[in-house]
């Protein structure tokens, strides 16, 4: 395993193209191109303001940089250096922006939710959307980018419009049974579209590409409901995670509920495996050494190191009692993650906010829990195997795969708090983002 030096970045903006080659990133005003596996500056641009969101075309041949504050989107061309777009909503203002599956046309939400302008690269041509409801996912895109879904709001009531992608063209325009529509999300085979009410009410609805409600799900009625949810990548399950600290899995035959995972305070199973990790602190005499130590070799020789230990079970985890009268209660199931071949789901219960939960899809049992010295900011699968990468806001990063576990201390001067990251599209490299640096991590393939 090896690890670049530290680059600069603004605003955790850092993405690697879809097809792994390129990785872009932002300083301030600037955005930066390198070649993903030398890190040397392939381009660089300088857009009209701050930077606050980029994103790749799905062709990986152009780079979209959002200003929201002065409400322009600038795109650039990477065959094309001297060529570039300048969209400018002018007075509508801007909040959202992102591309469509082809790369060729650019989605633009305005200020106040009052419409989606769709902007054609290609043809220069307009279309707009009206009415998209404001919530946290509104637009989902088939995986085969052939149709997309928008969230609405009309006259107090919410409805989901289908769009062909080739010619914009509205297929279907239905009602949904949601007092306040929080979310939709296409199945990854793109036959069945979830969408979820608000967390006061408990109902996840599931509807065909014609607009048919095929069922719904409700587990309970009166206390807080759905956190998160998440798709297994065969489209066979949906994992729902609620405020009551569960995840329920329904099937794709009948969307009914096979299994319901809890995540106790105290593993008592003797078969869950529970990692800890454990500090261990340097033990080197100074006195002894020749000469003084440069700062790279002390940072090195006397920065605190760490490793997992097997506890033995029951392991009893750290518990936080959320503070019931405040709005966004650290409470319930609030990340969710299937591995890409279907076999593992990785979990957070945001009352143990220092443990990641493994479960075995396969027997629907606990496999593994990774318990953590530091909150858990973010995890991500290998899109290539089973192999799950966490970070906790530390300088290191955690690997865990069927064969065991790792912790992986970054090198270098200074403190470099990795507070996001994300696999290359090839599962040989990981970006790891803080607050103002980022660096890449390069993995052999046969390491665990």
């Amino acid at each position: 395993m090896n690890f670049s030096e530290l680059f600069k970045l603004s605003g955790l903006l850092g993405r690697f193209s879809p097809d792994g080659k390129c990785l872009a990133s932002c300083v301030q005003h600037r955005l930066v191109v390198r070649d993903a596996s030398s890190l040397q500056i392939r381009q660089l641009y300088t857009c009209l303001d701050q930077i606050q969101y980029i994103e790749w075309s799905s062709d990986s041949l152009f780079v979209l940089c959002a200003m929201y504050k002065r409400g322009i989107v600038q795109v650039w061309s990477l065959e094309q250096p001297d060529w570039h777009c300048k969209i400018d909503e002018g007075s509508a203002g801007l909040v959202a922006s992102c591309w469509s599956p082809d790369g060729r046309h650019i989605l633009n939400t305005t200020e106040f939710h009052l419409r989606i302008t769709v902007w054609s690269l290609c043809t220069k041509s307009v279309s707009y959307i009206k009415y998209p409801k404001a919530c946290q996912q509104g637009v989902a895109f088939t995986r085969d980018g052939r149709y997309m879904a928008v969230a609405e709001r009309r006259d107090c009531k919410d409805f989901i419009s289908i769009f062909v992608c080739r010619n914009w063209q509205l297929l279907r325009h239905f009602d949904t049974e949601t007092q306040d529509l929080f979310g939709i999300e296409w199945a990854p085979n793109g036959c069945v579209l979830a969408a979820w009410d608000t967390c006061l009410e408990y109902k996840v609805l599931l509807y065909s590409l014609d607009g048919r409600l095929l069922s719904s799900y409700r587990a309970y009625e009166w206390p807080l409901g759905i956190k998160s949810i998440a798709w297994s990548p065969s489209s066979q399950f949906l994992a729902i995670g609620s405020f009551d600290e569960k995840v329920r899995i329904l099937n794709h035959v009948t969307w009914k509920k096979i299994t319901e995972l809890d995540h106790p305070a105290t593993i008592a199973s003797k078969k869950t495996i529970v990692y800890k990790e454990v500090e261990k602190s340097p033990t080197v005499d100074t006195e002894r050494l020749s000469f003084p130590p440069t700062r790279a070799l002390a940072s090195s020789l006397f920065s605190t190191k760490s490793k997992y230990d097997i506890s033995q079970v029951p392991v009893s985890l750290q518990y936080i009692k959320p503070v019931a009268d405040r709005a966004n209660p650290k409470v319930g199931v609030g990340m969710l993650a299937f591995s890409a071949d279907n076999c593992f789901l990785a979990t957070k219960n945001d009352n143990i906010p220092n443990a990641v939960w493994i479960w075995d899809i396969r027997k629907l049992k606990l496999s593994v829990v990774l318990e953590q010295l530091c909150t858990i900011q973010s995890f991500q699968w290998d899109p290539c195997q089973p192999r799950l990468a966490v970070c906790t806001g530390s300088s290191r990063v955690y690997l865990w795969s069927p064969a065991g576990c790792v912790v992986v201390q970054v090198p270098g001067e200074g403190d470099f708090q990795i507070t996001s990251l994300s696999w290359n599209s090839n599962g040989d490299s990981m970006l790891l983002l803080s607050k103002d640096n980022f660096c890449v991590c390069y993995l052999e393939t046969e390491e665990v």
